[in-house]
């Protein structure tokens, strides 16, 4: 069965508007705080994981 555009579109417009309402400003803002943190965390912990590994050949 061939998917129509227009389904498609309905669909996500559909699941979008009922997400949109339940998502708080505030949500958001913690979301890309904590996303700022654990991507920091992640780079610098491959730092010292890369020159830890270095420093040992």
């Amino acid at each position: 069965m061939k998917a129509d555009i227009s389904l498609k579109v309905g669909t996500t417009s559909g699941t979008l508007l009922s997400i949109i309402p339940n998502i708080f400003s505030e949500d958001i803002l913690k979301t890309v705080i904590l996303a700022v943190v654990g991507a920091s965390v992640s780079f610098a912990v491959s730092l010292f994981l890369k020159w830890l590994t270095k420093s040992k050949k």
